[in-house]
């Protein structure tokens, strides 16, 4: 149980928290609505559905104000760097909480929905004295300043119908406006979609502009009313037997209504301003001069530049988003940069997947000799988990696929401490693992671990990094030649000393090896790669933590975009 606590604690305290909110927000409003004594009235019209619609808008408010915050990327910036190592931690996974959040906010629309269209087709039966004499009376109730009376009910006629309710009214118009851009933004969303067309993902995203408009003025309409306080008091326990009275006697003057004070804005307005300032200071990154230093494609299709941009700072296993605006103006997209802090430019590494990757790269493969590459805006940089890698004495990193990239810059960076024997380094060994599905997939990458391996070796330091390479997408071909060459000195795949293995890691066996290798150490476990993969290494990380404080225990991480 403590291992658990070590990884998933916090994590598991703030959601608790976080749904803790959630439901208390719900029962208290569905009790204030479903018991309040100036609702009696308005339930005469709408029964149970009136206290369904009320209490999910609630929820939806809260989320609506939490929704934006886990995407301000400067504003976690800046709370990565005055945060603990265990609270940066949370901030790593801002975007499974922008998920969450995200949730929440379709079931409670799709309950507010429900009950508000069961709540219009109530009014129109009220209206139409469908549910006896009180909802007669009270839907008939006019708003006129002579008689001192205030409507209840919205329809005002018998040739509204629900649907005419719906369209013609801000609450109406608005919901269906903000539940279309709902459907279109998580629709978009999955995974699928967002792997194979991200730029379907990331246009319907800002429908999120449309959301928070309409959010704002759905409750303008102050569609759900409540009775008043008159003088003299208006007694309905009273005054629901003598309906023919109302007005007539002072026992029973007739009940005034109100629509309650939109508070909708006042929630989301904080966020809404946050994020307006990042995007004002994108805009003003937008307008920063970038420069090329070097531009290789490399035989894998994966595109390196090596870019320069005034005042610029990074950390390792930082990213930066980079917008092309010869491709398109609005799009930006995240890449963690392969390149070292001490390096005097900063690099990405692109591979080809999807039309803005594949235009780009058609883009530099058609400069003519010595040219410049396309205009270029860089965002960033922004902090990820790989920043505290330094921190621990023992790190574990793995990265699938082009996952490598932070990484690329730690052991370049650990390149550059040993050169200028850098007494700040705390970390005494890294077990670096990078699964590949294709063989040339290895080689940009290949270089620097040679060089690495090279410089180690020269400085009497060959343990200190220990890396294993795995080819996932191998056939049998692949294994006869690596049989038939077996007895070489380097590896026919990389042209390293350390082999490259045949299939994915034993897990179990890695980080028994690494426990006993290091038996009183706190490793932290990195990771750039799937889903699947972050799972299986988390419960590994939970299983070989030991209860013992004095013996090893591991804290796992993961890159999230």
């Amino acid at each position: 149980m403590s291992n658990w606590i070590i990884n998933q604690g916090l994590s598991a305290f703030i959601l608790v928290v976080w749904m803790g909110i959630n439901i208390f927000l719900f029962v208290y409003f569905y009790l204030f609505y479903d018991l309040g004594p100036q609702f009696e009235y308005t339930r005469e019209l709408l029964g149970s559905a009136l206290p369904w619609a009320r209490a999910p808008a609630a929820v939806l408010n809260f989320n609506c104000m939490l929704i934006l915050l886990p995407v301000c990327r400067n504003l976690l910036s800046l709370l990565y760097v005055n945060l603990c190592k265990t609270m940066r931690k949370q901030l790593d996974k801002n975007l499974t909480f922008h998920k969450l959040v995200a949730y929440m906010i379709a079931l409670m629309t799709a309950v507010h929905t429900i009950a508000h269209l069961l709540n219009a087709e109530w009014y129109t039966n009220s209206f139409q004295g469908r549910y006896g004499p009180l909802a007669t009376k009270l839907s008939m109730l006019g708003d006129s300043r002579e008689l001192n009376t205030t409507y209840l009910n919205p329809v005002r006629s018998n040739s509204t119908t629900p649907t005419i309710l719906v369209f013609t009214t801000i609450a109406g118009l608005t919901g269906v406006v903000i539940t279309l851009a709902l459907i279109l933004m998580i629709t978009s969303s999955m995974e699928v979609i967002r792997r194979s067309y991200f730029e379907v993902f990331w246009y319907t995203h800002h429908l999120f502009i449309v959301f928070f408009a309409g959010l704002v003025f759905h409750g303008a309409g102050r569609i759900v009313r409540s009775q008043q306080v008159t003088d003299p008091p208006h007694n309905n326990s009273l005054c629901e037997n003598q309906l023919e009275n109302w007005g007539e006697t002072a026992d029973c003057p007739v009940a005034q209504f109100a629509g309650g004070f939109p508070q909708t804005w006042m929630w989301v307005i904080g966020p809404m301003i946050i994020y307006l300032c990042e995007r004002l200071l994108r805009f003003i990154r937008y307008m920063q001069p970038v420069s090329y230093r070097k531009i290789v494609i490399r035989p894998s299709k994966v595109l390196e530049l090596q870019l320069v941009k005034p005042g610029f700072k990074m950390q390792v296993g930082q990213y930066v988003f980079l917008n092309c605006p010869a491709i398109s103006q609005l799009e930006w997209h995240p890449f963690t940069m392969t390149s070292a802090p001490e390096e005097d430019f900063f690099s990405v590494h692109i591979r080809l997947v999807g039309d803005w990757t594949e235009k780009l790269i058609k883009m530099v493969e058609n400069l003519p000799e010595g040219g410049q590459g396309p205009k270029m805006a860089v965002d960033g940089p922004f902090g990820t988990a790989s920043e505290d890698v330094f921190d621990y004495e023992v790190s574990m990193l793995v990265g699938a696929g082009i996952g490598v990239t932070p990484f690329a810059s730690i052991l370049k960076s650990i390149w550059y401490k040993f050169k200028d024997s850098d007494p700040k380094l705390r970390t005494k060994k890294i077990y670096f693992y990078w699964l590949c599905r294709e063989t040339y997939a290895f080689e940009w990458f290949a270089d620097l671990l040679q060089v690495l391996e090279k410089d180690m070796e020269e400085r009497g330091m060959r343990d200190f990094l220990t890396y294993k390479l795995y080819l996932t997408g191998w056939d049998q071909s692949h294994v006869n030649h690596a049989m038939v060459h077996f007895d070489k000195e380097t590896d026919i795949i990389t042209g390293l000393k350390q082999k490259t293995s045949y299939g994915r890691p034993n897990w179990d066996r890695e980080f028994e090896q690494v426990q006993q290798e290091n038996p009183s150490s706190v490793v932290g476990t990195f990771l750039c790669g799937p889903q699947a993969l972050a799972k299986d290494l988390e419960k590994k990380c939970v299983k070989y933590s030991d209860v013992d404080p004095r013996k090893t225990k591991f804290y796992f991480n993961k890159e999230n975009f």
